[in-house]
């Protein structure tokens, strides 16, 4: 079998290209036009609310620093945002390697470009199975799918990439990001790469005793045949 071996990695990673989709939108406000400060060449793709939430903290400055994920890509999402962010561009955008000339190649054959942040967190599952009388259907439906992929991606590739999962880190990665002229070091990045593995293990934990608690006789009830 045979798998890439990187023998070379920069500490510091100018932070250029940031993909955004959230639920929990708390902090944005701040978060978005920080960076930005920082640099002002900085550019964000985001998909469906918080593209939204975005264009608003923005303003006039949207229209030349945030693009929806749909237009990057091409594809338009399905229909209730089914699939939104897997597409081959976003991931190579995520696991491309800084001194691969393969990617590099790759990334000019397709006209995408490294994303070096992913601010993500995922659809609340366990909030949605604490409510009273929830369907199996509806629990079903908050199991994100693509939050979770771009999360262990990101984390897979902590050498370049920074994978952000919890608000409360925000205040950290822009002091970082000031400090060093918009660029954020692999000490860091491999913080946020632990607890952002944390977090989808513990997502994951939580839909796999949600569905091993569920009988046959519950799943069957909540489906027409």
């Amino acid at each position: 079998m045979s798998i890439n071996v990187v023998e070379r990695i920069d500490d510091l990673i100018m932070v250029k290209h940031i993909l955004v989709s959230v639920s929990d939108k708390n902090g944005l406000d701040k978060l978005i036009p920080e960076m930005l400060s920082v640099n002002p060449e900085l550019k964000f793709f985001s998909t469906g609310g918080t593209y939204s939430s975005i264009k608003e903290i923005l303003g006039s400055d949207a229209a030349s620093c945030l693009t929806q994920v749909s237009d990057y890509t091409g594809q338009p999402e399905t229909q209730g945002g089914l699939v939104k962010t897997l597409d081959f561009k976003i991931y190579l955008g995520l696991l491309t390697e800084t001194y691969n000339e393969y990617h590099k190649n790759d990334l000019k054959r397709t006209d995408s470009v490294p994303i070096d942040m992913v601010v993500v967190n995922l659809y609340p599952f366990k909030e949605t199975i604490a409510k009273h009388n929830i369907t199996i259907e509806q629990a079903r439906g908050n199991i994100d799918i693509g939050g979770p992929c771009m999360i262990r991606a990101a984390a897979k590739n902590f050498i370049r990439v920074a994978p952000v999962v919890d608000p409360s880190d925000y205040e950290t990665i822009v002091s970082e990001i000031k400090s060093n002229n918009g660029q954020l070091s692999l000490r860091l990045r491999c913080e946020l790469a632990q607890k952002a593995f944390e977090h989808t293990a513990v997502y994951d934990r939580f839909i796999a005793d949600y569905l091993s608690d569920r009988t046959f006789d519950e799943v069957k009830a909540c489906y027409s045949f």
